[in-house]
């Protein structure tokens, strides 16, 4: 059986008393699991694209301090 065949049994043999125990603490798993370091390039493909003006990389200084503006 594969882990996650063995975690499902116990699962099925729990009463809801103990599903109720349970999912907080599965839930905690989860949650800490969202905030484990990412890979370099997975945080790289996590960046949205930049709708920006073509000079917008040369002039971003510009750009930041409102004398230029985004048409």
């Amino acid at each position: 059986m594969s882990t996650r065949e063995l975690i499902e049994a116990e699962i099925e043999a729990m009463n809801e008393t103990q599903l109720n125990e349970l999912y907080p603490i599965v839930k905690q798993f989860a949650e800490a699991k969202k905030g484990e370091p990412q890979s370099f390039m997975a945080k790289l493909r996590s960046i949205p694209k930049i709708d920006a003006p073509e000079d917008f990389a040369t002039n971003l200084d510009l750009y930041m301090s409102g004398e230029k503006r985004v048409p």
